[in-house]
C-alpha cells in the first residue's frame, strides 16, 4: 500500500494523506486536522495536491445522495467513455461501506473490489478513477454522502454492473434492505459491456 505525502508538508502547510488501495489509482484520502479550543481546520480540496500525486484534479459537479435507511444499498454504476468519471466521495453523515470495482480490461486487478468504511466521524474519503464501478451501503440510518465528480452527468452512458454479482463475489456487511428495481436487476457482467 502506497501512502503519498504532498511536498507542502515539508513547508509546514497542513495537507491531506493519500493512501493506495490494492487497485491501482484508488485512494482513500484522510483530512489532517488543525485543532484548537474551537475545534479543527482541514482541506478537504486541493487541486493543486491532487494533481501533484498524479490524479485527475478536474470538478466539473457535486452531488449530494441521503440515504434514509441502514441497509441501503446503491450501486454499482459508472459511466462509460467517453465521458467516464473521477469520483471523490467522502460520507458527511452516519457510515457506509464504500465499494470499488476496477473494469478496466487492461488493468492487473481487472474485476477485483476493494471496500473502504467512510465515516463523518473519521472524515475520511475514497478517490475512484475512471473505468471503475462504485456502490456503497449504508451501516447507519440517516447516512449522506457528498461526491465531487470530473464529468457531467450524460444518462445515455450511465452504466451499472449487479451488487451481487459472481463475477465479483463482493464481501457486503450486512443484508441489503432498500435497493432500486435498476440497481437489482443490471444483467450479468461482461467484460465486452464495460468500454471504460
Amino acid at each position: 500500500m502506497r501512502v503519498l505525502q504532498s511536498s507542502a508538508k515539508a513547508h509546514g502547510e497542513e495537507t491531506m494523506r493519500f493512501q493506495e488501495t490494492k487497485l491501482p489509482g484508488v485512494f482513500e484520502v484522510q483530512l489532517e486536522l488543525k485543532s484548537d479550543e474551537r475545534g479543527f481546520f482541514a482541506r478537504s480540496w486541493c487541486q493543486k495536491e491532487f494533481e501533484s500525486h498524479g490524479l485527475n484534479a478536474t470538478l466539473a459537479q457535486c452531488s449530494v445522495s441521503f440515504n434514509a435507511r441502514k441497509g441501503t444499498l446503491r450501486g454499482l454504476h459508472y459511466q462509460d467513455a467517453p465521458c467516464g468519471e473521477v469520483k471523490l466521495v467522502r460520507c458527511t453523515a452516519g457510515s457506509l461501506y464504500d465499494v470499488v470495482v476496477d473494469l478496466r480490461p487492461q488493468s492487473p486487478m481487472f474485476k477485483n473490489w476493494v471496500a473502504v468504511v467512510l465515516t463523518a466521524e473519521k472524515r475520511n474519503m475514497l478517490y475512484i478513477p475512471e473505468g471503475c464501478a462504485h456502490g456503497f451501503l449504508t451501516l447507519e440510518d440517516a447516512t449522506e454522502i457528498l461526491y465531487q465528480i470530473s464529468e457531467f452527468y450524460h444518462p445515455e452512458l450511465s452504466r451499472g454492473v449487479r451488487w451481487d454479482d459472481p463475477a465479483f463475489q463482493i464481501n457486503w456487511p450486512g443484508g441489503v434492505k432498500v435497493i432500486s428495481e435498476r440497481d437489482r436487476t443490471y444483467p450479468n457482467f461482461e467484460p465486452v459491456q464495460c468500454a471504460c
